[in-house]
């Protein structure tokens, strides 16, 4: 009987293990306040300059390239 909770085991063991490789690619591998600089640094400009109004193509810029990061923005 040892056999089989241990055949069991096995099974669990290689059915969980897929499992998170698919959570870390979607992962982002940086923080969100240091991906996208050049991108950031066109919106704040931007905004600081024209008001958020005026800026709508900076920021859906920097909003895609975050996505493209992996951030679920």
């Amino acid at each position: 009987m040892g056999n089989t909770t241990s055949g069991k085991i096995d099974s669990q063991d290689s059915a969980e293990q897929p499992a998170p490789a698919p959570a870390t690619e979607t992962k982002p591998k940086k923080k969100i306040c240091c991906a996208c600089p050049d991108t950031k640094k066109l919106r704040d400009d931007c905004i600081v300059q024209h008001g958020e109004d005026a800026c709508g193509k900076f920021i859906e810029a920097h909003l895609q390239c975050l996505r493209a990061e992996g951030f679920n923005i």
